[in-house]
């Protein structure tokens, strides 16, 4: 994957959402400035305190000096504090933001770009790379203004307490390390901490598959297949991580050389000026006692593209995501309506870069009516469900609720309207009734009794130790494919939308229990309409109506009974 943007259009962009933070950033500047200056005043008035011994005409009193130098080094580690607590303070609030903004793209992206894009992917922007950002809130923007000020003074203290001559050398010196050697680092490291993210998102992805599948591994036994593709995938991340690694080593060693030799010079050519007469010695101890102090700022800004590139991959990552456009927009501001009956006339679509999946799609259903969809896996029974709910734009025709058009229906009432139960149910690690009132977060427990007792999971869940106060365990590992699906089904129950569209809700469950659920299906028809997706000939006998699909369009089967 490569950067889109250029690494000053992400620090841009990312320095425009400190917005209301902009003050507590200008603090963290403030008092670190402040506090580096307080540092570099107890090694000067220490120099002044020798300057005094070796016989240079120093105003100052040895208590003046050592009181000085006790209080600048007290005020020191205070404002250090200050500063590291100011920038800390608006990076954590910021990565909250961060989230809650990811989040809500997701909502709005979504369900689209979860199909499209790999969960582990998601996952390692929502962690991995919203943590980098960290690095550039707390440890970018404050040190780099503290670099520029503090250069800035250092330059004009040596120029006028000293020697132009070495203020020269020193301001070429913040030069060289603070701006040029940090340019030619971007470059030599930026495809590194590019394919580092790639690498790292791949391996979470695959790695993440092998754990939500681990039963599957086992069971077929591939688990050594398994781990010799993720130690490959490992080894992988391991390569490109030496590789940054040694990268990293190697501009911190020119950097700390650089440093090195502009202080020899410093000293060389401050000799030559002591020597020429042309500086005194305690001016002389002066300014190379601050030249030595001067150069912690940029060296930190030196040593910043060894995070940067990473930081700066992960900030592009998470700005295609915040940027990047839904398959479709909400609604708002234009109708609502109550459910009376759906008439779908002429629905086409095709998913992005793909062939058509549905042509010229006919069908209708009204409260109070059961409708049946058939057909292979793949056909396109789904993709119907997912249009009637407007997650994908359709191409072409018309869908409409009421008589009017999908189009022009606010997405709120759309939602409130109809519910969906997929094929695959996600629980979340809550109590089963916390799990259940997602439909529903006002509805009484005997709402909720009543919704399981329809989808007959009532029972089971009243054997548990817990009843409805058991947590789920993590990615429901501990309720089965059927049990899932019944609390999917539960919710459904639970919200009463006016039109219920059912995924394959019988394709867990025993015969048993297919039938218990398909009798509360008949009996939940007298409030809404159902439209049920299966390929299971047992579920067609309680449809009203049933359409089966032949070469990408609905053949009806059969009238009303």
């Amino acid at each position: 994957m490569q950067t889109r943007r250029n690494g000053l259009v992400i620090m841009g962009k990312l320095i425009s959402l400190l917005d209301k933070f902009s003050f507590v950033m200008i603090l963290a500047v403030f008092n670190g400035t402040l506090g580096f200056v307080c540092s570099m005043a107890v090694t000067i008035f220490g120099s002044l305190g020798i300057a005094k011994f070796l016989g240079a005409g120093i105003a100052l009193s040895y208590e003046w000096v050592i009181g000085l130098v006790v209080v600048f080094g007290a005020a020191r580690g205070l404002l250090r504090y200050l500063e590291q607590y100011f920038n800390h303070f608006i990076a954590f609030k910021l990565l909250e933001i961060l989230r809650q903004k990811v989040f809500q793209k997701l909502r709005k992206l979504a369900p689209a770009k979860l199909e499209e894009d790999k969960k582990g992917n998601l996952i390692s922007l929502l962690t991995a790379d919203i943590e980098t950002l960290e690095v550039f809130y707390a440890h970018t923007i404050s040190p780099a203004c503290i670099a520029l000020l503090v250069s800035l003074g250092v330059f004009l203290f040596v120029g006028f307490m000293s020697s132009w001559y070495l203020a020269l050398i020193v301001l070429f010196g913040f030069v060289f390390i603070g701006v040029i050697l940090p340019i030619i680092y971007s470059k030599y490291m930026k495809n590194c901490g590019i394919e580092y993210r790639s690498t790292l998102a791949r391996f979470n992805s695959y790695f993440l598959d092998s754990i939500k599948g681990i039963k599957e591994i086992v069971f077929h036994r591939n688990e050594k297949n398994r781990e010799n593709k993720v130690n490959k995938k490992s080894s992988e991340l391991l390569k490109i991580t030496k590789i940054q690694k040694n990268k990293t080593a190697i501009a911190s060693a020119i950097s700390e050389a650089s440093v090195a030799f502009f202080i020899v010079i410093s000293f060389v050519v401050g000799i030559l000026l002591y020597y020429s007469n042309q500086l005194e010695l305690g001016n002389l101890i002066i300014g190379l006692v601050a030249i030595y102090g001067s150069f912690g700022p940029v060296l930190a800004i030196s040593n910043l593209p060894n995070n940067l590139t990473q930081t700066f991959a992960s900030g592009d990552r998470l700005l295609n995501l915040l940027e990047e456009k839904p398959a479709v927009e909400d609604i708002v501001d234009k109708n609502d309506f109550k459910f009376e009956e759906l008439r779908v006339r002429n629905l086409s679509f095709s998913y992005k870069n793909s062939e058509e999946v549905l042509k010229n799609v006919n069908f209708h259903v009204k409260k109070g009516e059961i409708v049946g969809i058939v057909g292979a896996s793949g056909s396109g029974k789904s993709t119907i469900l997912n249009l009637l709910l407007r997650f994908y734009k359709k191409d072409g025709g018309e869908i409409l609720y009421n008589g009017i058009d999908i189009e022009t229906i606010n997405t709120s009432s759309l939602l409130d309207n109809v519910s969906l139960v997929s094929q695959t149910t996600y629980l979340f690690n809550e109590s089963i009734l916390d799990n259940i009132k997602v439909a529903n977060n006002n509805a009484k427990l005997n709402e909720v009794i009543s919704a399981t007792r329809k989808a007959n999971i009532h029972n089971h869940i009243q054997t548990l130790e817990n009843g409805y106060k058991s947590i789920v365990s993590t990615m429901g590992e501990n309720f089965s494919s059927g049990e899932k699906q019944r609390i999917g089904l539960s919710r459904a129950f639970l919200k009463k939308s006016k039109l219920l569209l059912l995924d394959e809700p019988t394709s867990n469950v025993d015969a048993i229990n297919e039938g218990i659920i398909l009798s509360s299906i008949v009996k939940a028809k007298k409030d809404c309409a159902i439209i049920l997706v299966s390929h299971k000939e047992s579920t067609m006998a309680i449809e009203d109506r049933i359409y089966k699909f032949s070469d990408k369009t609905l053949e009806e089967l059969s009238d009303g009974k």
